[in-house]
C-alpha cells in the first residue's frame, strides 16, 4: 500500500454537481506537495450523497489524473456485505489500487459478524482491503483480536484506519497485528492522533488535514520514518489546532470550509450536510490566519 498520509480527498459540488475543474486543481496540490496516497469517496469525499454514475466518473477522474504517481484508494464500505461487494467490483473494474471498507454501520453486527463480514469480501477481490475502524460514526468497534484474526486469514487485507481514539487500543492494535505480519501497515484516521500512532510503529494517516496542508502532513510523516522526531513533533505542535478545529463541526464540514476561505472550492455540501455556521466560519478564518494559509 503506502507509507506516509493519503489524503482523504473532499468532493467539490457547484451548483449541485461534481465541480471537476476545482478537483482537478485540488489533486495537483495534493500530487505536487508530495502526498503518498490518494483516497477517494471517503467519508470526507460524502460519499453517501454520490451516485453510482458519478463515483464510477470520479474515480475514473482520479486515477487520470493521478496517472499511477501515487495509490488510489476508493472508499466502498456499506453496512450491507452485498452492496460492498458491487462497489469494490467497481473499484476493482476500474483500475484502483486498493479499497477502504469501513466497518458495518447501524446494524452493529457482533465481532464474529465483523470477521465473517471482511473475509467473505477478500475472498471476492484480488483489491488490497484497508480495513477502516471509527466507532464514533459507525456504532462499532473492532477489537484488535479480530484484527488479528483477519491479518491472519486473509492476504489482501493490506492495512486498518484506526480511529478509535483511544490509544491503549492504538498500541495494541499496532503491536498485535504486526506481531503477526510485520507488513500490515496500520494508519491514524484522526489527524491529532497521529504523529502518537506513528511513534508507536503504525505507518502514517488517512488525512483530512492534508487537503489543506498536504506538504507539511507529508514532512511530518517521512520526519518521523527518517529518525527526525524533532521536526516531527514541531509540525504536530505547529498544526494541532487546525487539526481539532477542522471537527468543530461534522466532518467534512469545516475542511471544505477552509478550502473555500483558500480559494480551492465552492463552499457547497449535499444534504444532510450543510454550511458551516458563521462563528465556525470566523474560527476558521483566524486559525489559518495564525496558519499563514490566509
Amino acid at each position: 500500500m503506502f507509507r506516509g498520509v493519503g489524503t482523504a480527498i473532499v468532493t467539490p459540488f457547484k451548483d449541485g454537481k461534481i465541480d471537476f475543474s476545482a478537483y482537478e486543481k485540488l489533486l495537483n496540490f495534493q500530487l505536487e506537495n508530495g502526498v503518498d496516497a490518494l483516497i477517494v469517496l471517503g467519508t470526507t469525499g460524502e460519499a453517501p450523497t454520490v451516485n453510482d454514475e458519478e463515483r464510477e466518473k470520479l474515480i475514473d477522474k482520479t486515477l487520470e489524473l493521478a496517472n499511477n504517481k501515487v495509490p488510489i484508494i476508493v472508499g466502498a464500505g456499506t453496512n450491507s456485505t452485498e452492496k460492498t461487494i458491487r462497489m469494490v467490483k467497481q473499484a476493482e473494474k476500474l483500475g484502483a489500487d486498493g479499497v477502504l471498507l469501513v466497518t458495518p454501520y447501524y446494524n452493529k453486527p457482533t465481532q464474529n459478524g465483523l470477521y465473517e463480514h471482511y473475509r467473505y469480501i477478500s475472498e471476492r477481490t484480488s483489491l488490497k482491503i484497508i480495513v477502516y475502524n471509527v466507532p464514533g460514526r459507525t456504532g462499532v468497534n473492532i477489537a484488535p483480536e479480530t484484527m488479528v484474526r483477519l491479518v491472519e486469514d486473509c492476504e489482501n487485507i493490506a492495512g486498518l484506519k484506526e480511529a478509535a481514539a483511544n490509544m491503549n487500543q492504538i498500541d495494541r492494535m499496532v503491536k498485535l497485528t504486526k506481531d503477526v505480519r510485520n507488513d500490515f501497515m496500520v494508519y491514524s484516521g484522526n489527524d491529532d492522533h497521529a504523529f502518537h500512532l506513528m511513534c508507536t510503529g503504525g505507518d502514517g494517516v488517512i488525512s483530512v488535514a492534508s487537503n489543506i496542508i498536504p506538504g507539511e502532513i507529508a514532512q511530518m510523516c517521512h520526519s518521523l520514518f527518517a529518525g527526525n522526531l524533532e521536526r516531527a513533533r514541531e509540525i504536530h505542535h505547529k498544526y494541532f489546532t487546525l487539526m481539532k478545529t477542522l471537527f468543530i463541526e461534522t466532518n467534512p464540514i469545516p475542511v471544505k470550509t477552509a478550502l473555500w476561505l483558500m480559494g480551492y472550492i465552492e463552499n457547497e455540501l449535499r444534504l444532510p450536510l450543510v454550511k458551516a455556521t458563521e462563528s465556525t466560519v470566523e474560527k476558521l478564518k483566524e486559525v489559518l490566519r495564525e496558519s499563514g494559509l490566509l
